[in-house]
């Protein structure tokens, strides 16, 4: 899950809902510049964090009994499985961007090296599945890993205030994208312009719990289930 501190207390964005942004961000890319098997990519972007519930996990709070912020959370081998069991039940293609996406979070962890290179070797096979070249997917999972940065510095709330310009990530053309904020409220501008549209809507949801530290994991579960969701809707255009 995604933890803010604000002055009402923990905002809490689950990494589902995370992961349904990018998706909407990934749904409006150019036409043009859309990779192979383009559902397939669609959903993987969508469904790249669905395996961490937050009603099923056990590492949900900190020594201080404050909520664990996804940074916090460590390599998970059970976890990754049940994440690639559910990708390769869907698709190869689904399969190949998910090792990937696991490759880019726990690549440089001592722990999932053989985990990692387990995967790589599983590529080749998958690969032969779909038919596509690692080009193809190396181009598919730079969009994923676009829309994935980008959904995540608006969740974390990281944008700069004053128009400042911030780096996202580098697309399909390994151009360096950049996100501002606008004069107007919950409206965002992106530059270069890759999408479809020269303006479009996207949202969230969050909880916020005005308690900040919890007994017990059930106590947690019981304040984030009664919180109120609350949707966050953004205005994302082409400055030009």
């Amino acid at each position: 899950m995604i933890v803010n501190y604000t002055e009402n207390g923990w905002q809490i964005i689950t990494q589902r809902s995370h992961g349904l942004l990018a998706g909407q961000l990934c749904a409006n890319w150019r036409v043009e510049q859309q990779p192979e098997n383009w559902i397939e990519t669609l959903i993987a972007a969508a469904e790249h964090d669905d395996v961490y519930n937050e009603f099923e996990q056990s590492d949900l709070l900190n020594d201080n009994g404050g909520p664990v912020n996804y940074t916090m959370t460590k390599f998970g081998k059970a976890e990754c499985d049940k994440l690639m069991g559910m990708a390769i039940t869907k698709s190869a293609y689904i399969a190949l961007l998910t090792s990937r996406h696991i490759q880019f979070v726990h690549g440089t962890a001592a722990a999932a090296k053989n985990y990692c290179k387990a995967l790589r070797k599983q590529e080749k096979e998958w690969l032969a599945i779909t038919g596509v070249s690692t080009g193809q997917i190396d181009n598919a999972y730079k969009l994923l890993q676009f829309c994935d940065a980008f959904s995540l510095i608006i969740c974390h709330g990281s944008i700069q205030p004053a128009q400042r310009k911030m780096e996202i990530s580098k697309g399909l053309d390994d151009k360096s994208y950049q996100v501002s904020s606008t004069m107007e409220v919950n409206h965002l501008e992106v530059s270069p312009w890759p999408f479809e549209k020269s303006i479009f809507t996207v949202n969230y949801e969050s909880r916020t719990l005005s308690q900040l530290s919890f007994k017990s994991i059930t106590q947690f579960r019981k304040a984030f289930d009664e919180a109120k969701v609350v949707r966050h809707e953004l205005v994302i255009s082409n400055p030009k």
